[in-house]
């Protein structure tokens, strides 16, 4: 829970859609302060998590098509 989400936009690779979903999963965990949700609370974690990854890809899939990467 302590470790930094992973940059995931490379020159060289694209990124796999698992580690889109870690990363998205990674996020949810830090903003709700649940490593594991309640039962009650598993549908909206998970569609949260689906919900960032699907915008996560988009936007990678953006800045490929829009521009060069660049490194920082």
């Amino acid at each position: 829970m302590c470790r930094s989400i992973k940059q995931l936009r490379h020159a060289d690779a694209e990124p796999t859609e698992q580690e889109i979903y870690d990363a998205a999963r990674q996020f949810v965990r830090k903003v709700s302060g649940y490593r594991v949700p309640s039962k009650r609370n598993q549908d909206i974690f998970e569609q949260t998590i689906q919900e960032i990854a699907s915008a996560t890809r988009k936007m990678l899939d953006e800045f490929s098509q829009s521009s060069p990467l660049a490194h920082h």
